[in-house]
């Protein structure tokens, strides 16, 4: 298709007015800040470690509509009661080992998932353990 050139408009560039400048301007850095608050980052020595259960401690990284991504440390021979999951719940370990059950040990880069309503058995670090997780906020209530 070929447009003719007498429907063009003969116009030539020209500088954007000072309002228009100012209102691009201010969305651009709108932009900048919700792209700097769309990200967050924790360092290693950053944000707190809390008590949680015996020889557990919790640091919470990020908490949104009742999903939390979380670590937990858990000190040489601390136990995690069995527990039901209300939703799929996904774990990586960091650092040591832990046993899920009967299961075999989980070193450092395993992986675990615990599908939503499932029964969680007992997870024992016998050396101690960093584990992350991301599921639902931990609830006294989800333990048996």
């Amino acid at each position: 298709m070929e447009v003719k050139p007498s429907l063009l408009p003969a116009r030539s560039p020209s500088e954007p007015t000072e309002a228009r400048t100012r209102a691009i301007k201010r969305r651009l850095l709108h932009r900048v800040a919700e792209a700097e608050t769309s990200h967050v980052s924790i360092g290693a020595g950053e944000g707190g470690w809390q008590p949680w259960l015996p020889g557990v401690s919790i640091k919470v990284l990020y908490e949104r509509d009742g999903l939390l991504s979380y670590l937990l440390r858990l000190q040489a021979g601390a136990t995690l009661p069995p527990h039901r999951h209300p939703v799929d719940e996904e774990c990586v370990v960091l650092e040591g080992s832990v046993r899920i059950g009967a299961n075999q040990p989980l070193g450092a880069g395993g992986y675990h998932l615990a599908h939503k309503g499932t029964l969680h058995t007992a997870i024992g670090s016998p050396g101690g353990a960093i584990i992350f997780l991301r599921g639902a906020v931990p609830q006294a209530d989800q333990e048996l």
